[in-house]
C-alpha cells in the first residue's frame, strides 16, 4: 500500500485508546526491521528520519527504501520527518515523498514558533501531509539536535492551548520529563502536567525520547492521551549489540550480511516489544 499520513494513524489511535510507534531508521536493515515487526504484530507503524539519518543516508534513499517497504507491506506505514529544522528542509522532504513532517520551533519564542508552524501547515495541508510541532524543550541529544539540561523546560499547559488554537497543528510533542539519548537514571514523567495539557488540547500528544522510559510509565502516558511514541536509542542499542556479538564470536568474519542480518533480527524483536507496550498490535 502507499504511504499514509501520520494524522490518519493517530486519529484511529485516539479512537482506540492506544499509541502508534514512531521508529527512527538509518539504513536498509532498520527499515526492514521496522516493517517486519509491524507485519508480525499486525500494527500500523511510523518510520521516521532524524537529522542524522538524513545526513547519513540522504533523503532520496530514505524515501525510496520506505516507499518500497510500504508498497510491499500489508499494514499502514507512514514516513515522517523527525525534528525538522527549517521550512526549506520540510519542503525538501515533502517534495521527496514524506507523508508527514515535524517542524521543531521549540527554541523559538511562542509567537515565532506559531508563525513557523503555520507556514509549514499552509504548505503541507493542501497536499494531505500531516504536521507535528513541538512546544517545550526535550532534553538530551538526538543526532544534531541538542538541548542542555539547564535549558530544557517542560511544556506549559496554557501555552499549549494557545499554540494549538493559533495553529491547528495535527499533533503536538510535549516536554514532560523525557530526554533524547541514553538516560543516566530512571526518568520520571510529569503525569499531572500531561493531564493538564490534554484537558486543554484535543489533538494527539507525542512523546519524544521514550527509549529507556519504563513500560508502565509509557502505558500511563498513553492512558492520558499520548498517541505517538518515538523510539530510536533502543533500536540502536539492540542493533549494535547484536552486530558486536557476531564480531566478538567471529573476529575474522568479513561478510556484512552475517553481521547485519542478526542485527536486523534483534532490532525487529525490540520493535515488536515496543509495539505491544503501545497497544497498537492487532490494530492494522
Amino acid at each position: 500500500m502507499n504511504l499514509v499520513p501520520v494524522k490518519d494513524l493517530l486519529a484511529e489511535a485516539e479512537r482506540g485508546g492506544y499509541a502508534v510507534g514512531a521508529f527512527n531508521c538509518n539504513n536498509m536493515e532498520i527499515v526492514q526491521a521496522i516493517v517486519a515487526a509491524a507485519e508480525a504484530e499486525r500494527s500500523p507503524v511510523i518510520i521516521q528520519a532524524s537529522q542524522g539519518a538524513i545526513k547519513y543516508a540522504g533523503i532520496d534513499y530514505i524515501t525510496a527504501l520506505t516507499k518500497l517497504a510500504a508498497e510491499q507491506a500489508t499494514v499502514p506505514v507512514a514516513l515522517h520527518l523527525d525534528h525538522g529544522t527549517s521550512f526549506n528542509q520540510v519542503m525538501q522532504c515533502i517534495r521527496s515523498g514524506f507523508s508527514s513532517v515535524m517542524i521543531d520551533g521549540s527554541k523559538l519564542t511562542l509567537a515565532e514558533n506559531i508563525a513557523l508552524t503555520n507556514k509549514v501547515i499552509e504548505a503541507a495541508r493542501p497536499l494531505g501531509i500531516s504536521v507535528e510541532a513541538e512546544l517545550g524543550k526535550i532534553g538530551g541529544t538526538e543526532d544534531d539536535i541538542s538541548v542542555d539540561e539547564r535549558e530544557a523546560f517542560f511544556t506549559d499547559p496554557e501555552e499549549a492551548e494557545k499554540f494549538v488554537m493559533a495553529t491547528g497543528v495535527d499533533s503536538l510533542a510535549v516536554a514532560i520529563g523525557t530526554a533524547h539519548g541514553q538516560y543516566k537514571g530512571v526518568p520520571k514523567l510529569d503525569f499531572e502536567r500531561l493531564k493538564k495539557i490534554k484537558a486543554r488540547v484535543s489533538l494527539p500528544i507525542v512523546l519524544h525520547g521514550s527509549s529507556g522510559v519504563p513500560d508502565e510509565a509509557i502505558k500511563e502516558a498513553i492512558s492520558l492521551g499520548v498517541r505517538k511514541v518515538n523510539i530510536d536509542t533502543n533500536i540502536r542499542e539492540a542493533f549494535v549489540l547484536a552486530a558486536r556479538q557476531v564480531l566478538n564470536d567471529n573476529p575474522k568474519e568479513i561478510d556484512p550480511r552475517k553481521v547485519l542480518g542478526p542485527a536486523r533480527e534483534a532490532a525487529t524483536e525490540i520493535i515488536r516489544e515496543k509495539i505491544r507496550v503501545f497497544g497498537s498490535n492487532g490494530k492494522a
